[in-house]
């Protein structure tokens, strides 16, 4: 008997992600080793009807909504509680806890960020993101719950991917990054780590992972392996931080997502992204994903294009 035959499914949170997605990489490896995946999603579209065709089984549903919870986690006894960047954040993860707790989950891993290792009770961060991140864990940890807490540094899609555009029509990384050092993660290789967790939890309950990249370097390291991606030559130009948060605002941006944007660039100017663990390759057997791999994996987001295209 396979295991999506005899095991009860696991649910993943956020499962319907975009760039990066960590819950919808999770399901595809879950799914792929043959285990039940209930995914859980905000709005039944092109990408929830992707999971099904994998073979998930799609709740659609709301995590501030107490009912749409339930419906997502009964009958589960594993769970990914992953969520993107937003104001809500901390009132879906005691959503998720409190009902997690009701039904008698038995493995709750938990998707956080490494900064909350510098955090305290005396000291956050100015990222109220970053803030509702440490609280959910001391939420989680009060809870008695059966928490397997993953912390990834920056993810390289948020870190990289942001700057396609002037790489592509400058071959320059333009960031307000400063001569700090960062080790980022591909989400993949974060992906793989909750995967395996979840395929055999019992060893893991009461753990804290920390996940980076293969080596801590800092931007002109990371424009020399751009470089030897993508063969031609790429640099780093360090931008004023308002400039990039003016940005983002023109561009829509909502303001919690800015501050917590400007906040990691702050933090990275401040080296404190300079950050290096092995849990990874322990947990997986396989080490992470290097800035060169991931770039020559997205090399089509950062192909040469002449400004005058850009604009057409």
């Amino acid at each position: 008997m396979s295991k999506a035959q005899h095991e009860l499914p696991i649910l993943v949170t956020g499962a319907a992600g975009r760039i990066g997605s960590v819950g919808r990489s999770v399901t595809e490896l879950l799914l792929a080793r043959g285990f039940r995946v209930r995914a859980q999603v905000r709005v039944d579209d092109e990408r929830a009807t992707r999971l099904r065709a994998l073979g998930a089984e799609v709740v659609v549903g709301d995590l501030l909504d107490l009912m749409a919870v339930h419906r997502a986690i009964e009958g589960c006894e594993r769970l990914c509680f992953a969520m993107s960047v937003a104001p809500t954040y901390l009132e879906a993860a005691v959503n998720v806890a409190v009902v997690a707790k009701h039904h008698g989950v038995k493995a709750f891993v938990n998707l956080s960020q490494m900064t909350v290792n510098e955090m305290d009770i005396f000291n956050t961060t100015p990222s109220p993101q970053q803030k509702q991140h440490w609280l959910a864990e001391q939420i989680l940890s009060w809870s008695g719950l059966p928490v397997v807490e993953v912390r990834p540094t920056a993810f390289m899609e948020g870190l990289l991917l942001q700057t396609a555009k002037t790489v592509s029509m400058q071959d320059k990384i333009m960031a307000p990054f400063g001569r700090g050092k960062n080790s980022a993660i591909a989400a993949a290789d974060v992906a793989r780590v909750i995967a395996a967790i979840l395929s055999e939890p019992a060893e893991h309950i009461g753990q804290t992972y920390h996940l980076t990249g293969p080596v801590s370097q800092d931007m002109d390291a990371v424009a020399r392996e751009f470089s030897a991606a993508l063969g031609r030559t790429i640099s780093f130009v360090n931008v004023p931080l308002d400039v990039m948060k003016g940005q983002l605002a023109a561009l829509g941006m909502p303001p919690h997502v800015v501050e917590h944007v400007a906040t990691m660039a702050g933090l990275h100017q401040d080296n404190r992204y300079d950050r290096f663990s092995n849990d990874v390759e322990r947990l997986t057997g396989i080490g992470p994903m290097s800035v060169r791999e991931f770039v020559q994996k997205n090399a089509r987001a950062f192909a040469p294009v002449a400004p005058s295209s850009a604009a057409e």
